[in-house]
């Protein structure tokens, strides 16, 4: 038991004064003679025996009256040590990914938790909380009501690990203080529950669905494409108890362009196609009407015109592989010869190409080096005979590499391939062993910390990248090497240029770093800016020679079609979609996670808290037990005879 004012309790030292009272009051007997003595004296001793009985019983009552009047004054109370400790601190995580759209027994799940909080939070207490992408700390409950019916969905989505660690800095360091951190998600599968730290207490709160079922449009691609016409092929995948046909509508600026329909009956993951006609570009919604997950039910894709990509070939060698490389609609390819190079072409191009020049002059070495801090790419081959000097005297410049003096006349096999190159990817369904691998037979060393690309058998590099620059150990003339006929030449070079201006995909995701330029030349203070049908924002952009770089992280936080602009100009289109990782309903167990104590219901969870702290007070039956002692100290002196 506990007292609210413990230093009332001193007063029970009052007690004394009346038993000092009674064990020395002064008072005697009168001596009263009778002739019957004898009669006299037993009558003499009873009277005694009662008066000190009553005496003792009228003490006794006074001592437990005022005793009861004294702790009822320090208010006695009975809790657990968590009520008593004074120091609390409160974190409160809400997980408002979009699994949390999915309908519970008492309508959207996250709506019906937050709905819950404002209801149930009205104290004095102050709180911390945080969301998949806000977060606030030490807030009163009213400011918090204030915004938690304003709180959306996110495209994000902690994993338990990352909200642990968040929780830990919003809490204090104070050792003493009783922490408890409070999560509110659907908890879907995402790995093992991590370690609980010992600090603090976690308490979770798992909403579940009604059902279990979601239509997903996942991604879609072109098939097929010419000058006139387009096939797109979408993915749609059903999970859960889906009906067996649904329809999927095909849109342009709000307009249905086509709707074809998708069957569930026999496999959850469907493959459509849609023929488009195209002439200068398409920019559309694929979009399905299911009532589980609203956010994954559109996908949109921009299709833009071609923008050609300007390869110059500096040539002092054979350029017949390169002429039929870019001989496309794809490309504006010029190719110019070592003597008769103009300089101005080399500022407006996307990738050049040094085909196997003997020497590089220190008028070149600078032209280059400003194309590539520019922004631009460079692709080296050199010559089988050639002035090394002239060549590191650019790649110091360029900060690649260094040859070694030596040319190294010795055949060698190119047999280690770079699969997961950014120049590979794709290209091969699986690696291969049996390939048949080109040979050189004279070749360079250097001294480089650049990725290989292509190297020899012995680990000695063959193709080497840094940054947007490409370098050859070996000269590709078909006296020294039949690699201008192996087919690794053709996924090389026009991979090289097609990265070498990072047009816009399809579509990108949301939430991760998307770069991609924007063939136009800009002059001073001339900036791009982003625009959907209501908003527009400048994104992060850097201006190169021929393009601007843009580059995309946390904006545009809402799916969507955008424009690119130049003022009023308009330059190119881009979509983006949210990522569909949260479109499998798929949730892990929390009664599984150990050491957390796991509830169904916000009220749930804060009527336990209350009952936790609720303390259990006793004055009240001490002012009852005061006021019978009195009364019983009345009737003895009343009563007792």
């Amino acid at each position: 038991m506990q007292f609210k004012y413990p230093e009332i309790l001193y007063a029970l030292f009052l007690l004394l004064i009346p038993i000092f009272v009674h064990l020395f009051q002064l008072r005697r007997f009168q001596k009263v003679d009778f002739t019957n003595v004898a009669f006299l004296k037993k009558a003499t001793i009873q009277t005694r025996k009662s008066s000190q009985l009553k005496k003792w019983l009228t003490l006794l009552a006074r001592l437990l009256a005022l005793a009861a009047i004294i702790f009822a004054f320090a208010q006695p109370f009975s809790a657990s040590k968590k009520a008593l400790n004074t120091e609390k601190e409160t974190v409160i995580y809400i997980d408002n990914s979009f699994s949390m759209e999915a309908k519970g027994p008492n309508g959207p799940m996250l709506k019906r938790a937050l709905q819950e909080l404002y209801e149930i939070l009205d104290g004095e207490e102050k709180i911390s909380w945080f969301t998949n992408d806000e977060a606030k700390r030490n807030i009163s409950q009213s400011d918090f009501k204030s915004e938690v019916l304003s709180i959306g969905y996110s495209q994000n989505q902690w994993d338990l690990p990352d909200v642990l660690l968040k929780a830990k800095q919003l809490f204090s360091n104070s050792p003493t203080a009783l922490k408890r951190l409070v999560i509110i998600s659907d908890f879907q599968r995402k790995g093992a529950f991590p370690a609980v730290d010992s600090s603090f207490v976690v308490e979770t709160i798992q909403t579940k669905p009604v059902i279990q079922s979601n239509i997903s449009i996942d991604t879609a691609y072109l098939v097929s494409k010419n000058t006139e016409k387009l096939q797109l092929a979408v993915i749609v995948s059903g999970m859960g108890e889906v009906p067996e046909n649904s329809t999927i509508s095909l849109l342009k600026d709000g307009r249905l362009m086509a709707k074809t329909g998708v069957d569930f009956s026999e496999r959850q993951k469907n493959t459509l196609t849609f023929d488009i006609e195209y002439t200068t570009g398409f920019q559309g919604e694929i979009s399905i009407n299911d009532p589980s997950l609203g956010y994954d039910n559109s996908l949109f894709f921009s299709i833009n015109a071609e923008e050609k990509i300007k390869v110059l070939a500096i040539n002092q060698s054979n350029a017949d592989f390169l002429r039929k490389l870019f001989d496309s609609e794809s490309y504006e390819y010029l190719e110019e010869e070592f003597n008769q190079l103009n300089y101005s072409d080399i500022p407006r191009q996307n990738l050049i190409v040094l085909n196997e020049l003997k020497t590089l002059p220190v008028s070149l070495v600078n032209s280059l080096k400003t194309f590539h801090d520019n922004g631009g790419t460079l692709s080296i081959i050199p010559a089988k005979e050639l002035d090394i000097s002239s060549y590191n005297l650019l790649l110091n410049a360029l900060g690649i590499a260094t040859f070694q003096p030596d040319v190294h006349n010795q055949e060698k096999k190119m047999t280690k391939i770079n699969f997961s190159h950014p120049l590979f990817q794709g290209v091969f369904e699986k690696e291969v062993s049996n390939f048949q691998y080109p040979t050189v037979q004279s070749y360079l060393e250097m001294n480089t910390l650049a990725s290989n690309v292509l190297a020899f058998e012995d680990n000695k590099p063959f193709l080497v990248q840094s940054g947007k620059t490409y370098l050859a150990t070996a000269a590709f003339d078909s006296g020294n090497s039949n690699f201008k006929t192996s087919p690794l030449i053709v996924p090389t070079f026009i991979n090289m240029a097609q990265q070498s201006l990072p047009t816009p995909k399809l579509y990108i995701e949301n939430g991760e770093k998307n770069t991609y330029a924007v063939p136009i030349q800009l002059i001073q203070d001339e900036i791009l800016t982003l625009k959907d049908s209501i908003s527009s924002f400048i994104p992060l952009q850097q201006t190169k020679a021929n393009s601007v770089e843009i580059t995309t992280i946390e904006d545009p936080n809402k799916a969507g079609n955008y424009s690119i602009y130049k003022g009023d100009q308009l330059l190119q289109r881009i979509s983006y979609n949210y990522p569909r990782t949260e479109s499998q309903l798929v949730y892990a167990s929390v009664d599984d996670w150990k050491g957390v104590q796991n509830f169904t219901s916000v009220q749930e969870l804060f009527q336990s808290i209350a009952e936790e702290n609720n303390r259990t007070t006793f004055w009240k039956w001490f002012v009852i037990f005061a006021v019978l002692f009195l009364i019983a100290e009345m009737s003895i002196l009343k009563f007792f005879k």
